[in-house]
């Protein structure tokens, strides 16, 4: 495994992170999960990710027993706050102080730890000032709660305003959590420079499009039993890819693939990684294997050329307007 620092902080975490959107108390029995958090730790993953609003909070759960016996100071543990969790009651969401607070309490409890290394804000408030969401954020990083704060799929403007809050409440806002892969590159033009300028790192999800990029999914046949098309939460993700003439491009990456030795998961893995703004890529697991396959596309070093090729072959499906991120 191989390490990146997180923006310009001195939090180093593993370019591979370990998810669990979709897989930890919903698609796979605990054991299961369990097992996939071993293969993680034995690959060397440290950096862990989830959320209050995965299963509704009973991710956390799982992935706090899982991690149970480790030594906590050699993992970093990532949540988020925003969506609604429990009965949704009218302050059981968003980035109101309140709704923050609580959550952070709660999620500890779940994770069985005293302090999470990164709190993220899932998506950004419009209804609840800045000011009252980061100055909520700076009380738990006071507190030894959380050491740094974070988002997820806010956009340039929002990051150098969270960033200038940050700065007056001497708050670490150090990574955002963006969907990026070969298909979906809307932060390219905007967030990456924005985060750049602000000491800001990006913490990638999707690396494989939903397991698009995997080539699992063949033009003109149903998708695969089990699969990420098949469960009601990912569907919403994944269905703007299943077309015909995506799917064809992504079988054209195959050749690629076998050329620099690499599966088209591992490659599109790799190519996320290959982005100077992206510190880690988070990858999730049904099965142990997925986990000990995925991680090889840490320390991987791709070729112009190989870059080249990968643009040319997916020409036409690549989501590029920064509109559409958040």
């Amino acid at each position: 495994m191989e390490f990146r620092r997180l923006g310009r902080s001195g939090l180093n975490i593993s370019e591979i992170s370990y998810g669990n959107w979709l897989t930890h108390g919903s698609q796979i029995e605990e054991e299961q999960a369990r097992a996939c958090v071993r293969a993680a730790l034995d690959a060397g993953i440290t950096s862990f990710d989830t959320a209050d609003v995965y299963a509704n909070t009973a991710a956390e759960s799982v992935l706090g027993r899982a991690l149970e016996g480790q030594r906590r100071e050699s993992l970093e543990i990532f949540t988020k706050v925003f969506f609604p969790t429990g009965p949704a009651g009218p302050n059981d969401r968003g980035l109101g102080r309140k709704h923050i607070m609580e959550s952070a309490n709660a999620s500890l409890k779940r994770l069985r730890t005293d302090y999470v290394d990164l709190y993220q804000a899932h998506r950004f408030d419009k209804s609840v000032p800045l000011e009252e969401t980061f100055l909520a954020f700076a009380d738990l990083v006071r507190q030894g709660k959380v050491l740094y704060i974070g988002v997820s799929e806010w956009n340039a403007d929002q990051i150098r305003r969270g960033a200038e809050l940050a700065r007056e409440l001497n708050v670490p806002f150090i990574s955002n959590q963006p969907q990026y892969s070969m298909l979906w590159r809307v932060i390219e033009s905007d967030v990456v420079p924005a985060s750049e300028a602000e000491g800001i790192g990006q913490i990638v999800w999707s690396p494989v499009a939903q397991g698009v990029l995997t080539g699992k999914y063949l033009p003109g046949q149903p998708v695969p039993a089990g699969s990420r098309a098949t469960d009601e939460s990912g569907r919403n993700f994944i269905s703007r890819l299943l077309r015909d003439d995506v799917l064809e491009k992504v079988q054209g990456l195959r050749p690629i693939a076998d050329e620099v030795g690499l599966s088209m998961a591992q490659l599109a893995v790799a190519w996320v990684l290959q982005n100077r703004n992206v510190a880690s890529a988070i990858i999730g697991a049904t099965r142990p294997e997925q986990v000990t396959e995925n991680v090889k596309a840490a320390g991987v070093t791709l070729d112009a050329d190989v870059l080249a090729a990968i643009d040319k072959v997916l020409d036409g499906a690549i989501v590029t307007d920064p509109r559409l991120g958040g």
